[in-house]
């Protein structure tokens, strides 16, 4: 599989059968390399309502006749504004074309004001990811909860972990993360987009390094195979 850094939380993953789009902030990103208008995909996995993870999954589903996986809530609102959806809770999984999609717990809130008036879209997620015979975890935006080491017994092949800060686990509380997850190989996220969220992220990997992880930072951009 190869994967696609395009800024923020967002990623495209290629299996050897799909392109699946991990939530899509592009247009109003000025750090992502493409635009709504030139990513083509066949699914769109939403993991909380907050605009920088979902502001472009609505654009994409229509263009392109992908369905959005997400929870229940924020499904159902998609579903209204006229997207194919399927909708998950934290826990329970489903068999699609390119493999299984399960929702794990985040710890962080969730609403949007896409559709008009702010509302609440259930409660944040991760996503599980089992294609090709390789497992990837996508935390979306959460704090540090010890129940990661569940997660872990997937086996991670690789893991996509915010590192931000303010709204979620900064870089001392993502090192522990990856002592729970255990994952062969891991790509930091949620950083840089604002000043708020600055972070150094090679300093980041060189600590991970030290305590015996492997962390790729991915340039906007940049694709990797795994």
């Amino acid at each position: 599989m190869q994967l696609t850094y395009l800024g923020h939380s967002a990623f495209l993953l290629e299996t050897s059968t799909h392109r699946i789009v991990f939530d899509p902030f592009l247009d109003q990103n000025p750090s992502s390399p493409v635009k709504a208008a030139d990513l083509r995909c066949d699914y769109v996995i939403v993991s909380h309502g907050h605009e920088d993870h979902c502001a472009d999954a609505l654009a994409l589903a229509q263009r392109h006749g992908a369905a959005i996986i997400a929870n229940y809530e924020i499904s159902e609102h998609y579903a209204k504004l006229g997207a194919k959806t399927h909708g998950l809770n934290p826990g329970g999984a489903h068999g699609f074309p390119f493999g299984r999609v399960k929702l794990t717990p985040a710890i962080h809130t969730s609403s949007t004001e896409i559709g008009g008036g702010r509302r609440y879209m259930g409660i944040a997620c991760g996503v599980l990811l089992s294609a090709d015979g390789k497992h990837l975890y996508h935390a979306g935006d959460t704090a540090l909860f010890s129940d990661m080491a569940l997660i872990a017994r997937a086996g991670l092949d690789l893991a996509l972990l915010p590192i931000g800060d303010n709204y979620t686990m900064g870089p001392d509380d993502a090192l522990l993360a990856l002592d729970y997850l255990r994952p062969k190989l891991a790509v930091p996220m949620h950083y840089n987009t604002w000043p708020i969220i600055a972070q150094d992220a090679a300093a980041f990997a060189a600590r991970a390094a030290t305590a015996g992880h492997t962390v790729r930072v991915l340039r906007p951009g940049e694709t990797l195979g795994f």
